[in-house]
């Protein structure tokens, strides 16, 4: 326990003294290659980062995330609005002049250097005396459980081990912000959770304040406080990884996060909170609508995540066929027909479940209380 309790102190006083980022009013105009046109990557973002909080930017790629880290890094600059790293606005100020360490997805070691020297180069680009140098760099080498690798060079590492010294050479120089680029995106699946969560669980510890980008949705889901949904430059919804996928502003963000059954209906009536609508011919009554902004008449849809639903060999529920049955071990993944619909369907722990097969006739019974209504022109069918 003491030795936990030393380590914790250790890592510690890596972090400096942390800082909250701030984007106020942010665009990014790039001129376009061909012509007199212009390309808007990021279209006047607001986004608050508290001090010592994780925040994830995601969506597809050209969606303006990497523009945006790129922007409070230094590495571009806002074609208006403004950046602030703590109170201090970063407009004139240079990326080594920010207080901030990047940690990028082809990890950026030099290869001509040692582990030792790739990860002390911050601290001699600061002239730190010797003495510092060697206490500061032994400490973070033992705090990443380098020992021992402060010899060899960046290609006789594995890509995990690699992964650690960029995080230790980010955060030996003490930054005020963290930023990261797609950094697990080259390690292979299973390594890329482990070291997701070893990446997680070392900045809450330090409490340093980061902004993580990727695209992929579970990596967000994991490791952060708040996600951030972008598209086509615009931030389109930002909550907690909980608040994203349970109410989903729009169809887009739902089919990002996770998987979504999307299902046209007209909403007849909104009584104390509940919308009552019809798809085709079967009423369906949703009793926490969530967050749009719904009227009664207009044409709405219904998102429905796949582990919402209840599969029936019969009893009550609407009617379906199985069109696909997909076995993944800890789950069966089921597609059904529904008429001019179809559903996507998964249970968990299929040992203990029914199975079902392509061609048998189910019942589907869905939990209304996790169903939303979402307006219908942004419908996505995959």
């Amino acid at each position: 326990m003491k030795t936990m309790e030393r380590d914790i102190e250790e890592i510690q006083q890596f972090s400096g003294k942390s800082s909250g980022v701030r984007l106020s009013g942010v665009t990014k105009i790039f001129p376009q290659m061909e012509g007199n046109g212009e390309f808007v990557a990021v279209r006047n973002i607001d986004l608050n980062i508290t001090d010592g909080e994780l925040v994830t930017l995601l969506g597809p790629s050209g969606c303006g995330k990497t523009t945006t880290l790129r922007m409070i890094s230094g590495f571009e600059y806002p074609t208006s609005g403004e950046i602030f790293i703590g109170d201090r606005p970063m407009a004139n100020v240079p990326p080594n002049k920010r207080g901030i360490s990047m940690v990028f997805q082809s990890y950026a070691l030099f290869p001509h250097l040692n582990i030792y020297e790739n990860i002390a180069y911050g601290l001699r680009v600061k002239k730190l005396s010797k003495s510092v140098i060697r206490e500061q760099t032994n400490k973070v080498i033992k705090l990443m459980q380098l020992s021992g690798m402060e010899s060899r060079f960046p290609s006789q590492l594995s890509g995990g081990q690699q992964q650690r010294v960029a995080l230790a050479r980010a955060i030996v120089i003490e930054p005020k912000v963290l930023l990261f680029d797609e950094p697990l995106s080259n390690l292979d699946a299973k390594l890329r959770e482990h070291m997701r969560d070893e990446l997680r669980s070392l900045q809450k510890r330090l409490g340093i304040t980061s902004l993580y980008v990727t695209h992929d949705q579970s990596e967000a889901m994991a490791i952060s406080d708040k996600i951030v949904i972008m598209d086509k430059g615009d931030l389109v919804q930002m909550g907690s990884p909980k608040e994203i996928y349970e109410y989903p502003n729009s169809p887009f963000v739902a089919n990002f996060i996770g998987k979504a059954n999307f299902l046209r209906c007209e909403l007849k009536e909104l009584k104390d909170g509940s919308a009552f609508v019809k798809v085709g011919d079967v009423p369906i009554t949703v009793p926490n609508p969530g967050p749009v902004e719904i009227e009664a008449g207009g044409q709405y849809c219904l998102c429905i995540r796949p582990e919402s639903i209840e599969l029936m060999p019969e009893g009550d529920g609407i009617p379906g066929v199985i069109s696909r049955a997909t076995y993944f071990g800890s789950k069966m993944e089921y597609e059904v027909q529904m008429g001019d619909n179809h559903l996507i369907v998964e249970i968990y722990n299929p040992q203990l479940s029914v199975l079902f097969h392509e061609g048998d006739h189910v019942k589907t019974k869905l939990d209304l209380e996790c169903i939303r209504v979402l307006k219908e022109e942004e419908i996505i069918q995959d």
